[in-house]
């Protein structure tokens, strides 16, 4: 089997990289999207998420926070939140030097929940 994409990106710490970037640097400055986290533990948030590209990527599954149709009810996030911040995790992966190949994998994994994400 070929090495997991969460290992040839360098694991859970160069994600937690990634992820710092991708709400730091593109989703909170990002005014479509931004205000989903005014009220938002950003620590917690940055966790949860570092955890759950972990596992998109072919991590362990350390994930135990609520379901993604949970996590994201009453949000009303529509299809265009959800492809822009696809488009953000695209970037920050893209800036840590992860090939269009490998993002692809990642994105088609993440699209997987899309409707678990959208309209609650």
């Amino acid at each position: 089997m070929s090495e997991a994409l969460y290992e040839k990106v360098g694991g859970e710490e160069a994600i937690g990289k990634v992820v710092d970037y991708f709400y730091n640097e593109l989703v909170l400055k990002d005014e479509s999207v931004k205000h989903f986290f005014d009220n938002t533990d950003m620590e917690k948030q940055r966790r949860h998420q570092t955890k759950f590209i972990s596992f998109a990527l072919g991590g362990p599954n350390q994930y135990s926070g609520q379901s993604m149709a949970k996590a994201h009810e009453g949000m009303n996030l529509q299809p265009e939140h959800f492809q822009a911040i696809a488009n953000h995790l695209h970037d920050a992966l893209a800036h840590f030097g992860v090939d269009e190949k490998d993002i692809d994998t990642a994105l088609t994994k993440v699209a997987t929940l899309k409707d678990d994400i959208l309209y609650k």
